[in-house]
């Protein structure tokens, strides 16, 4: 189960590397239809959710101590709200449809809330890694001989 672990939680950080790949193909497609953002917006509503529901089920199964379950869930919440960043900055515009001030630093916002992800599975990544490492063998316990009366 801890390999697994590690496999999965890895697979979640290239997941959300992608998404900033993904955001920039929609970013920079010209025209910029509707949809420029499609792999964005399935990477981050349907891959990176599933792939967060098998790290947090992996981390249980290995009997993870609960710091590291708690930060494998953490990104299930982040996902969350990006999406309600997301909502609310597109929401945010004026009468003519165009982006307010606001709405863009909601944008900005949906970005930081991205960056914190990585760094929050990074660290599950790292903590998955030292959980499945094999614990050192133990040492044999050193004894002194007393000296024999020659």
């Amino acid at each position: 189960m801890r390999k697994a672990l590690v496999i999965v939680s890895t697979l979640s950080l290239v997941a959300f590397a992608l998404q900033f790949v993904f955001a920039a193909v929609g970013a920079f497609t010209k025209p910029a239809g509707d949809g420029a953002f499609a792999l964005h917006r399935v990477t981050g509503s349907a891959v990176i959710p599933a792939l967060t529901l098998l790290t947090i089920l992996l981390a249980v199964l290995a009997k993870a101590p609960g710091r590291l379950v708690g930060m494998a869930a953490l990104p299930l919440a982040l996902v969350v709200g990006q999406a309600l960043l997301a909502m609310l900055a597109n929401a945010a515009t004026d009468a003519a449809g165009a982006s307010t001030p606001f709405g863009l630093i909601i944008a900005g916002l949906h970005a930081v809330n991205g960056i914190v992800a990585v760094h929050v599975v990074l660290g599950v990544v790292r903590a998955a890694r030292e959980l499945a490492r094999p614990a050192p063998a133990a040492a044999a316990p050193v004894t002194v001989r007393e000296a024999e009366p020659a």
